[in-house]
C-alpha cells in the first residue's frame, strides 16, 4: 500500500467511525479518558524513552533551546497531562445540549443542538502533549481525529498514540477514532488537505510558515492558530512592582509558547524608572533586548530593534521595547502589529483599562496579568486543541464547545406548510 492509499484509508475509516463516535455516551467517553491517564502514568518510563530519542535526534541537528523545551516531556509534564485528562472527564459533555428552542404558531417544535463536527485533522509542529490534548478534546466533543505531527517528534508521538490505542480498546471504542499519519512527508500533508469528502476541519498548530502553507494548500475548512505576537503595555499609572513581576512572567516563564510576550510597550512617563529594573530582570534571565532610539538612550547594551522586529514571533528569550507617548500609541501599535492573540495593559487607572480592553482587537485582553494565562487548562476548559486568531466559529482557547456544530430538530404532527 503506498502512502496516499494509507492516509485515504485513515481518513475513510474515521468517516465511517465518526457516525458512531458521535452516539457514544458521556460515560464511555469519560471512561476513555479516565483509563488513558492511568496508562501515560503507567508508561511514564517508556514514553520518556521514546522522547529521548527524538530530543537528542534535535539537540545533534542544533535546535533552539526554545525548541528543545516545546518538545521535552518530563514526569512531570507526563503527570500534567494525565491531570488534564481527568479534568476533562469532570467537564459538561457539550454533545446534545440544546441551545436554543421554540415552538412555532403551527404547533412545530424546533430545537438548536450541539452536535460534533466528524473529523477533525489536527496538523502541528513539535510539541507531543498536543497528541494527548488534541485526542482527549476530540473523543469527549465526540470526533475522530487524524494526528500530523511533526518530524522532530515522531517517536514521542508514536508512543503517545499507542497509549490512546490501548484505552480506546479497553473502552471498547473503534480504534479508528484517533490516527498517527506518519508516511509522505510534505506532500503527505497537502494529500491529507485534500480529502475534503472525508474531513471536515483542518486545525493547524505551529509556526507562520506552517500555517501559511495549510491555508494555502487545504481544499477542507481552516481554524487558524496563528502565532502569537502578544504585548504587555505599562502604563503610565501603573503599580511597577506589579509590572516587573507580569513581565518577568510573560517572557521568561515558557518564552517557547504563543502567549509569551514579545514585545513591551512603556508610557514615556514611567520609562525612566522602570526600564532600567526591568532591563536588568531580563538580564538576570538571559534576555536579548531589541529597543527604539528611546529605549537604547535608557538600556545603552540593548540592540536597535528594526521594523521587522515590531511584528516578530521570538518564542525564545528575545524582546523588543518601545516607548510611547500615551495609551492611544499603545492601542494602535498593538492593533497594527499584533496577531489578534493576548495583549496586557497594566495599570491602576480603571478608565484606560477600560479603554485598552474596548479598544484592543484580540482575542484575549487582559488588565494587570501575565498573556500566559491564555491558556484552555487555565481558563477552566480542561484543555485547548489551541489558541484560534480568527473571528468566525471560535476565537481563543479553543475547547469542547468550540469542536461542536449544530444542527436543528424538528418535531411536528403532521404540519404541512401552505
Amino acid at each position: 500500500m503506498d502512502w496516499k492509499n494509507e492516509i485515504n484509508t485513515m481518513a475513510i475509516d474515521a468517516r465511517n467511525c465518526s457516525f458512531e463516535l458521535a452516539c457514544l455516551s458521556s460515560e464511555r467517553k469519560n471512561e476513555f479518558l479516565s483509563l488513558l491517564a492511568e496508562i501515560l502514568i503507567q508508561k511514564s518510563d517508556k514514553i520518556l524513552m521514546f522522547n529521548q530519542k527524538d530530543v537528542k535526534k534535535c539537540q545533534k541537528h542544533n535546535y533552539s533551546q526554545a525548541f528543545i523545551d516545546r518538545l521535552l516531556l518530563t514526569p512531570e509534564r507526563i503527570k500534567k497531562m494525565a491531570a488534564s485528562l481527568r479534568n476533562i472527564v469532570n467537564l459538561e459533555d457539550p454533545v446534545g445540549k440544546i441551545i436554543w428552542e421554540t415552538i412555532r404558531p403551527n404547533g412545530l417544535v424546533i430545537k438548536k443542538v450541539r452536535v460534533p463536527i466528524g473529523v477533525i485533522a489536527i496538523i502541528y509542529e513539535s510539541r507531543p502533549d498536543v497528541t494527548i490534548e488534541a485526542t482527549s478534546l476530540c473523543i469527549k466533543s465526540g470526533n475522530c481525529v487524524l494526528l500530523r505531527g511533526g518530524k522532530e517528534s515522531v517517536f514521542s508521538n508514536s508512543i503517545l498514540v499507542e497509549c490512546v490505542k490501548e484505552a480506546l480498546e479497553k473502552t471498547g471504542i473503534n480504534q479508528n477514532a484517533v490516527n498517527l499519519v506518519k508516511v509522505g512527508g510534505r506532500a503527505g500533508v497537502k494529500y491529507l488537505l485534500s480529502l475534503n469528502e472525508s474531513i471536515d476541519l483542518v486545525i493547524p498548530r505551529g509556526g507562520e510558515s506552517l500555517i501559511r502553507a495549510v491555508v494555502s494548500h487545504s481544499k477542507i475548512p481552516v481554524i487558524k492558530h496563528y502565532k502569537g505576537v502578544c504585548h504587555i503595555y505599562v502604563d503610565s499609572e501603573a503599580d511597577e512592582t506589579m509590572a516587573l513581576k507580569v513581565c518577568l512572567n510573560a517572557k521568561v516563564q515558557r518564552p517557547g509558547t504563543c502567549n509569551a510576550m514579545e514585545t513591551l510597550l512603556v508610557h514615556r512617563d514611567i520609562a525612566h524608572s522602570f526600564l532600567p529594573e526591568m532591563a536588568e530582570l531580563f538580564k538576570q534571565h538571559n534576555v536579548e533586548i531589541r529597543g527604539c532610539n528611546e529605549t537604547l538612550k535608557i538600556i545603552p547594551w540593548a540592540k536597535p530593534a528594526t521594523e521587522q522586529d515590531w511584528a516578530e514571533e521570538y518564542l525564545d528569550l528575545i524582546i523588543s521595547i518601545k516607548i510611547v507617548n500615551n495609551v492611544s500609541e499603545a492601542i494602535a501599535h498593538i492593533n497594527r502589529y499584533g496577531t489578534r492573540h493576548s495583549d496586557a495593559i497594566i495599570t491602576r487607572n480603571n478608565d484606560t483599562a477600560s479603554r485598552f480592553i474596548e479598544e484592543i482587537d484580540s482575542a484575549c485582553v487582559y488588565h494587570n496579568a501575565s498573556t500566559r494565562f491564555t491558556d484552555g487548562g487555565e481558563f477552566g476548559l480542561g484543555a485547548e486543541i489551541g489558541i484560534s486568531t480568527d473571528k468566525i466559529h471560535a476565537r481563543g482557547p479553543m475547547a469542547l464547545e468550540e469542536l461542536t456544530t449544530y444542527k436543528y430538530l424538528i418535531y411536528g404532527n403532521g404540519q404541512i406548510r401552505t
